[in-house]
């Protein structure tokens, strides 16, 4: 089959362009030219934002299978891309997120859940969620309902991810000593590792697939306590998990998600959204998540090969908990 990568030399974007390498295809990457891109592929150089942006793009005689678009700024870039690309694609992939949704979506939540209101096909930048649904409706507006497919991320993690979350533990853990784990040890998560999600949406151009599909691993793929062992072992061992009631972290205003990512506490409105949607749909059509020792390990591996400083997306908040901050927690309140 023949792909066309828009971006493609970050995160998922490239997760998906060597997926698609590793089973054959033959992939087009259309990016601004800021980073190298994966070997084998064919480039095209524009910037989306841009005057005539798109002109390498609509000059290229090329005709494609799938376009896969993880967009997620001003939902115009979207618009303009299918719109060009509608008579020579035959699905465009976009690459949204669960934020579309509603807050708060309920514990077990499906694609039929309510979504946000006010979003535009030919919106400027707006909020994340925005963004995102417009996004969503410029792939469907250009592509039909039968020929889009809408990629409801959740929680992404893996090699080459430029968000901070999983690279900020296993450096965490690398540095070694008392750390700040936050409970209860056996807190469901919900997420993805980036190449899982890269296969699905890959498997889904072959199925000839349509819709919105919430795509993260199933509830529980893995705890809280399976992750951060995790990360401590293969980042060498000399780092004590100092298990901490959500109450506590609470009270000390560390604030979940940003401040020590992935987590967030049990029961709480965050929780619910972010880690128990019903991902059902995904399953039945091909969603496979591989154990989150290897998704941990693999990170791990990357980052060493980088020498350990992860590249960080300027668009998205920094995170972690400031050593200082984490030391008066564990000394005030102690381990559970």
């Amino acid at each position: 089959m023949r792909l066309l990568m828009l971006g493609g030399t970050e995160f998922v974007g490239k997760a998906v362009a060597e997926a698609a390498l590793a089973r054959g295809w033959e992939v087009t990457v259309f990016h601004r030219g800021r980073h190298e891109a994966p070997r084998g592929v064919r480039t095209l150089l524009g910037d989306r934002t841009a005057l005539d942006g798109l002109a390498a793009l609509d000059e290229d005689p090329g005709e494609w299978d799938v376009v896969v678009d993880t967009w997620s700024a001003a939902p115009r870039a979207v618009r303009d891309s299918a719109r060009l690309l509608r008579g020579r694609a035959g699905r465009y992939v976009y690459v949204s997120s669960c934020s579309v949704y509603e807050w708060a979506p309920p514990a077990g939540y499906t694609e039929r859940a309510p979504v946000v209101e006010g979003a535009s096909a030919d919106a400027g930048h707006t909020d994340y969620a925005r963004d995102k649904r417009g996004g969503e409706l410029a792939a469907v507006d250009a592509f039909g309902a039968d020929r889009s497919v809408l990629v409801r991320a959740g929680l992404i993690l893996g090699p080459y991810e430029n968000v901070g979350r999983l690279p900020w533990w296993l450096n965490r853990m690398a540095r070694g000593g008392p750390v700040l784990a936050p409970g209860p040890r056996e807190l469901p998560l919900q997420y993805i590792d980036a190449r899982d999600l890269a296969e699905w949406i890959l498997g889904s151009a072959e199925q000839e697939l349509s819709g919105p599909y919430n795509l993260i691993s199933p509830q529980g793929h893995a705890t809280m306590a399976e992750l951060l062992q995790a990360c401590a072992e293969v980042a060498g061992g000399t780092a004590e998990l100092r298990w901490t009631a959500p109450e506590v972290i609470l009270e000390a205003g560390i604030e979940p998600w940003t401040q020590l990512p992935v987590w967030v506490p049990p029961g709480s409105d965050l929780h619910d959204a972010l880690h128990s949607a019903d991902v059902s749909p995904a399953v039945a059509t091909g969603l496979r998540c591989r154990p989150v020792g290897e998704t941990v390990a693999d990170t791990w591996h990357w980052l060493r090969e980088i020498g350990g400083s992860a590249p960080q997306r300027p668009d998205r908040t920094g995170k972690g908990l400031d050593p200082e901050v984490e030391a008066r927690v564990l000394a005030s309140a102690g381990g559970v």
